[in-house]
């Protein structure tokens, strides 16, 4: 869930996340739907810092969240990798598979933008 929070797709996810908590927990829906909006500024930020500390943490915090919902209401297991599956199949989804090497080089002013996933640039 949280590599998707910094994709073009994190909204229907995001949604979809919401409604499945709304059918199993409908008392922590409201919470989850302002954790999760929170925790995509933590990731954001951290991706435009350079830290990966952060999102693995906020990675292994959501996991356990995922765990303690499906101990919880096994029946929710389809939703959730339905969620998964659609955001994998989704147009535009990218897909990346085996080793990745990028390399770039700049000269004087210039500038390299390099990802091997969603990049998102908002200098102007």
């Amino acid at each position: 869930m949280v590599t998707l929070m910094v994709t073009d797709g994190w909204q229907q996810a995001r949604d979809k996340v919401v409604q499945l908590w709304r059918r199993v927990r409908p008392e922590h829906a409201a919470a989850v739907a302002t954790e999760l909006d929170s925790t995509r500024a933590a990731v954001l930020a951290a991706h435009q810092s350079g830290t990966t500390v952060v999102e693995q943490a906020l990675r292994e915090e959501w996991g356990r969240r995922f765990v303690e919902l499906l101990e919880s209401h096994q029946d929710a297991e389809p939703a959730l990798r339905a969620i998964l599956a659609d955001w994998e199949a989704a147009p535009g989804a990218q897909v990346v598979r085996g080793d990745i090497h990028l390399e770039a080089h700049a000269e004087g002013n210039g500038r390299v933008y390099m990802a091997a996933r969603d990049q998102h640039i908002t200098e102007q």
